[in-house]
This record gives structure tokens, C-alpha cells and sequence, in this order.
């Protein structure tokens, strides 16, 4: 799919997989949208994009592409959304065991449901944390269970699903969705402790999957499905920056970005939502510093790892 050699186009030595603290895994696929087409073109947009970003972030005085930032050959797996998911889970997974920060950039938003479950079966109290415009909550749509439309459900049955900036919904939704820890848009906007709640959910380990409609199309008008009185960008910095400071943040996605070849503001939007999040996680962490993502495979009966079971075990 790219024509990108490095993310960002940083210097070799710091896109080295053996070196790298950070992977980046692009998922082109666009297989069950149903409004607006093309987040199967947002991997090489964000790409390109980041490309012509300054890899220094003021806010951080950091440079966090030294901690080493590792380009994975996309997935491209599009027999069926079936297939992507179970070959996203397998890759996501691989890259967990190998002791790296696992990012991935969409592609539609089905594709977090293999990434979820790779980071469900290695990480205990996992947390969720799902910025959306969109509560993703059916359980099968179109005659899949891994349609764009069910990202979340899989989720909300096993992990601790939290759901911010949501506004757009089925009726049939509200019978799976947990009220207590979803944060609808307008309620937000009366709500100055809206960010306190959302962390004070949060259990040991967070993973975030971030649909960019969770923006307001005001700031993100390329995406598949855009929603007004979404986030805007500084609140949603001040947020991040929070979540990252404040919890353990495992790792996360980002999807849904369908570029538009006459504005590219968008597409250099997610490069920097992606690089401000990498700098918010590794701030205050020198790139010498040895990094340990912890995870722990979790058990099945009798002690027996869950993860030993898969067939795709290497």
C-alpha cells in the first residue's frame, strides 16, 4: 500500500523494528462502511502527511520518533471482514509479545475489534476508551458481527467499555450500551467534570481507540460519517493528556480518516492527533530507557494461558 519507507520519514535508526519502542500498524480497509467511502486511503494520507510534519512537539519539548518508531507492513487482508479482524488480532498480538507500544491507524472502524481482542486476551482490567460520535453497539449489522457498526460490542460484553463524545445512535443500541459509563456529546458540554469521571472509570489498563468523527466535522470533515457538536482539538488534547498522565495507557488506534483530495487538513490533523498522543505517552521517558509494556497473557482454567491455545502462536 505505501510508498512510505519510515513513519515520518525519521532516520533509519530510529524505524529499526529490533530498536523501536513504538510500532505502527496501518489497516487500509474499508469493507463494511456504508455512507462515505475511502478510509481504505487513510493509512497512505496519514502517512504522507506526517511526512511533512515537524517531529518536534512544543508542548512536550519532546521528539518522541527516538524513542524509535517502527513502520509494520499494512494488513491488507480484505477477504471478508472476518478474515481482516482474525489477521489484525494475530499482528496486533505478535507485536504485544515483542515488548513494543502497538498503535494502528485505519481503515474502518472494525478493524479495532481484532486489535481489542489482542489487547484483551495480554492485559488484565482492561479499560476501553472509546472516542466516537457513534455508540458502535449492535451486535451483527449487514450479516456480520465485524461490521463497522458492531466495533464496539465485542467490547462491551469483555472489557470495561468506556464511551465519550457519542451522539449518533439505533434506538436498539441503548439495550447493550452502559449508560453510567458513556458520555454523550450534549451532556458533556454542561458538564465540567466530564474528564475527572471518565478517568476516575478507567481501570489499570486503558487501551483508546479513537474514530476521528469523534471530532467535530468543523476541524474533521473527512471522515465517513461526520456528526456535529463533536470535540474540538484543544479539549481534546487537554483530555488525552490526562488519560496518558494519569493511566496506563497500553496502547491505541486510530480510524476512520477518509481523505478528500482538495483538502488536506484533515489527513495532517491525524498525523498530529497520532504524534501528540505518542508524545503525551512518553513524555518525561529518556529514548535509553528500557521499555516494558507488561502485559500479562491471561489464564484459563486450570492456569492454562489462553494465548499458548491460539493456533497462531508462533
Amino acid at each position: 500500500m505505501s510508498t512510505t519507507k519510515n513513519y515520518a520519514g525519521i532516520p533509519d535508526e530510529f524505524a529499526k523494528l529490533e530498536t523501536s519502542k513504538i510500532v505502527l500498524i496501518p489497516v487500509p480497509y474499508d469493507g463494511t462502511s456504508t455512507w462515505g467511502k475511502g478510509a481504505d486511503k487513510g493509512p497512505q494520507a496519514f502517512l504522507e502527511a506526517s511526512e511533512n510534519m515537524e517531529t518536534y512537539d512544543i508542548e512536550t519539548d519532546t521528539e518522541v520518533y527516538k524513542q524509535g518508531v517502527y513502520l509494520a507492513p499494512a494488513i491488507t487482508e480484505s477477504g471478508s471482514p472476518e478474515a481482516m479482524v482474525s489477521q489484525v488480532h494475530k499482528v496486533t498480538k505478535d507485536f504485544i509479545k515483542r515488548n513494543k507500544f502497538v498503535t494502528l491507524f485505519g481503515g474502518e472502524h472494525s478493524v479495532s475489534i481484532g486489535a481489542i481482542r489482542a489487547f484483551n486476551e495480554l492485559y488484565d482490567n482492561l479499560t476501553v476508551l472509546q472516542i466516537d460520535a457513534h455508540a458502535d453497539l449492535r451486535e451483527e449489522y449487514m450479516g456480520s458481527k465485524c461490521n463497522h457498526a458492531c466495533a464496539m460490542y465485542e467490547a462491551s460484553q469483555s472489557t470495561n467499555l468506556i464511551q465519550v463524545g457519542i451522539r449518533s445512535m439505533n434506538v436498539l443500541e441503548k439495550t447493550v450500551m452502559d449508560e453510567d459509563k458513556t458520555f454523550f456529546a450534549h451532556q458533556m458540554v454542561q458538564d465540567e467534570y466530564w474528564v475527572d469521571n471518565v478517568i476516575d472509570l478507567c481501570t489499570e489498563n486503558v487501551f483508546i481507540t479513537f474514530d476521528l468523527d469523534g471530532l467535530d466535522p468543523s476541524i474533521m470533515p473527512s471522515t465517513g460519517t461526520p456528526e456535529p457538536g463533536g470535540l474540538f482539538w484543544y479539549e481534546t488534547m487537554d483530555f488525552l493528556k490526562r488519560v496518558f498522565s494519569e493511566c496506563n495507557v497500553v496502547g491505541f488506534d486510530i480510524m476512520e480518516l477518509c481523505p478528500n483530495a482538495n483538502d488536506k487538513s484533515s489527513d495532517f490533523l491525524a498525523a498530529k492527533l497520532y504524534y501528540k498522543m505518542l508524545s503525551y505517552k512518553f513524555e518525561g521517558e529518556d529514548a535509553e530507557e528500557e521499555y516494558d509494556n507488561t502485559y500479562t497473557a491471561k489464564t484459563g482454567k486450570g492456569g492454562v494461558n489462553k494465548f499458548d491455545l491460539d493456533d497462531d502462536e508462533d
